[in-house]
């Protein structure tokens, strides 16, 4: 089973275009997981335009929970099962958030401030000592690495020599190609879960998934760990309901 990871960005956007707590992020983040979600994603940026730092600290006490109940054995689902994952570029103020929170997992995503939306993996090869050195970290506090990257071999071979645990592809341009040209678009998302493999590594992928072209993607990528899906999620949301839109996903992806 692929797992589904919600990344409610935009829920925290449309509390931030108003001001208070409605809608309540962490509210949100239960919600998600009360409907089936696997995991919730967060990419706070150093502007804070839409997740804040206190809302990552605010969200992880719910991890705290499920992490007790899980070495408890809970059979339960979400508490026994679900898992949080913090992306971002990995400055020291990052660190430091993800340092004390301890999610699960961290995702380094090579954005600048002023980008809108992360449009390109990493480089592993210019980037490998920076990126070793963050993930030596990340693993000195038992926090699962993953790197976000495009599809080249040499960018996968890369990130196992950087020690990442996983690599999310960065599924941009296949979302973009999709509809005119279904096989070509998958193509390079084939061979790169093939390279990561054979590096050890495991598999997820990200960005602009939808109802339209996930399962397309998961049927030819069989070995997909996990998927971390907000914006066209929350969107869809807007017109089915939270709990149905969550639904929607997890059939895609695992039907």
């Amino acid at each position: 089973m692929t797992r589904l990871s919600v990344n409610i960005n935009k829920i925290a956007t449309l509390r931030n275009a108003r001001g208070g707590n409605i809608p309540d992020v962490f509210a949100s983040a239960e919600a998600c997981l009360r409907f089936g979600a696997d995991g919730i994603t967060v990419h706070p940026r150093p502007d804070e335009r839409h997740i804040r730092f206190s809302d990552v600290i605010e969200i992880s006490k719910f991890f705290v929970i499920n992490r007790r109940q899980k070495n408890e054995g809970s059979p339960n689902k979400p508490e026994g099962f679900a898992e949080f994952n913090i992306e971002g570029f990995p400055d020291r103020r990052w660190m430091d958030l993800v340092i004390k929170v301890k999610p699960d997992q961290a995702t380094l995503v090579p954005d600048s401030p002023e980008d809108l939306t992360s449009g390109a993996g990493w480089d592993t090869v210019k980037n490998q000592t920076f990126l070793a050195e963050i993930i030596s970290e990340l693993k000195r506090n038992n926090i699962r690495a993953s790197l976000f990257t495009g599809t080249e071999t040499k960018v996968i071979e890369g990130a196992a020599k950087c020690g990442a645990a996983r690599v999310e592809l960065f599924t941009g341009p296949y979302a973009l190609h999709f509809k005119e040209n279904p096989e070509k678009s998958i193509s390079p998302f084939i061979e790169a879960s093939k390279t990561a493999l054979k590096m050890g590594l495991e598999l997820n992928a990200g960005h602009d998934l939808n109802l339209e072209n996930l399962n397309f993607f998961r049927s030819k990528v069989s070995s997909l760990r996990e998927v971390s899906i907000g914006h066209s999620l929350i969107s869809d949301a807007l017109y089915f309901g939270l709990e149905n839109t969550i639904q929607m996903y997890l059939r895609e992806l695992n039907k």
